[in-house]
Parts: structure tokens; C-alpha cells; sequence
């Protein structure tokens, strides 16, 4: 049976150990992990997976913002990594991680939620759109198509152009 938990009371170790398995040791220059350098994930909508003792798989969520040209600064949620263990993906856990987050985030969420994502995926099954995101920049290469965003909690994504980045 598997447990969904706070990530904060998992191993550090633990969870860069599946990231590792899950994305590869080079995932530090991804684009995402710029966004959040030196960022702790948000305790309220990160979780983990743990099937027999075991960590299966995590989901981590950023405090991130929009910041517009005229100064504007609207606070935003990174998700992701959503992160399964390889030998158990396609098993539904990372589905399971992301509604387990998304109802935490009805009521925890202090901004809008934002993604770098396959829009597929993430649009038929969990309404994130580029809709808002067509003007947004990130601090390195991104497939436009894949910058996504969704209302949640009270909270609109900006439309306006603007640099996404840490709080």
C-alpha cells in the first residue's frame, strides 16, 4: 500500500537519490532548477510516496514570482519535479502525487500554480494551460509551448509579459 506523506520528513539523501534515478545527475542545468536555486520547497505541497518503507516517488512545489517590467510582482507556486521511481513509473504514483498536491493547494496555495511541462499530459488531466504564459520568460531555454499555469485557491495566473523567478 502506498503512503503519501510530507516530504519534509523524508531523508534528504533519499529524495536526491530518486531525482537522480528519475531525471539523471545533469538535471541541475535544466532551466526549472534555475528558477529555484537556493529555494526551499514549499512544506505544505510537497509530498512523498513511500511504498514499504520504501520512497517511490515525490512531488515538490516552489515559491516562485512573476515579475512585470513596471515592478508588479505576483506570486506564483513552481510544481515539480514530479518525480517516480523508474522501475515503478506507470504505475499511477506521479497521477496520484499531483491530485494529492492539488488538493492541498485548493486551500495551502498562496499564488497561482505554474509548470514547465508536457501540456498534454498536464492539461487533460490536471487543467494547467499556456493560456496566461505566452508572455512569460524563464532564466534559460524553454519550449514555449511547455511554460503552463492554472488557477487554484483564489489565485489567477498573470497574463503580462514578466521574468519568473525566486521569491
Amino acid at each position: 500500500m502506498v503512503e503519501l506523506l510530507p516530504l519534509s520528513g523524508i531523508e534528504p539523501q533519499a529524495i536526491e537519490t530518486l531525482l537522480d534515478d528519475a531525471f539523471g545527475s545533469d538535471r541541475f542545468g535544466r532551466t526549472a532548477y534555475r528558477i529555484r536555486k537556493g529555494m526551499d520547497a514549499v512544506p505544505a505541497l510537497s509530498f512523498a510516496a513511500v511504498e514499504g518503507g520504501a520512497l517511490i516517488g515525490t512531488i515538490q512545489c516552489w515559491p516562485v514570482v512573476h515579475r512585470a517590467a513596471d515592478g508588479t510582482v505576483a506570486r506564483l507556486v513552481m510544481v515539480g519535479p514530479v518525480a517516480v521511481r523508474p522501475d515503478v513509473q506507470r504505475g499511477g504514483h506521479g497521477r496520484t502525487l499531483m491530485a494529492h498536491m492539488l488538493e492541498a493547494a485548493e486551500t495551502k496555495a498562496d499564488g497561482a500554480l505554474m509548470m514547465i511541462g508536457d501540456p498534454e499530459y498536464y492539461g487533460r488531466f490536471f487543467g494547467f494551460t499556456a493560456d496566461a504564459t505566452g508572455a512569460w520568460d524563464l532564466p534559460g531555454p524553454f519550449e514555449r509551448r511547455r511554460l503552463l499555469a492554472r488557477a487554484v485557491n483564489g489565485h489567477v495566473p498573470p497574463t503580462g509579459a514578466g521574468m519568473i523567478g525566486p521569491r
